[in-house]
């Protein structure tokens, strides 16, 4: 032990567990996202639709919590530009 180090505390998550995706329903999505952030040197900013349809797909087969995109940051114009 070092002296003077602070302890880590874990604490749980804010709106509880992120189930993992077992069935690999997601699993396109997730990897068109993944592909985006690499092709953008990791910039999110860029790869915002990808993002936005995998939370799609994971609050359509009850993976994540249903939630308004609003409160997950985007816009009504990145919305109706997806046509989700």
């Amino acid at each position: 032990m070092t002296f003077g180090q602070k302890s880590f505390t874990p604490t749980a998550p804010e709106q509880g567990s992120f189930p993992l995706d077992r069935e690999n329903i997601c699993k396109n999505f997730m990897m068109s996202y993944m592909l985006c952030l690499r092709e953008n040197n990791q910039v999110n900013e860029k790869c915002r639709v990808p993002a936005l349809r995998y939370f799609k797909c994971r609050i359509d087969n009850q993976l994540m919590s249903q939630q308004e995109f609003q409160r997950l940051g985007y816009t009504q114009e990145e919305l109706a530009a997806v046509q989700l």
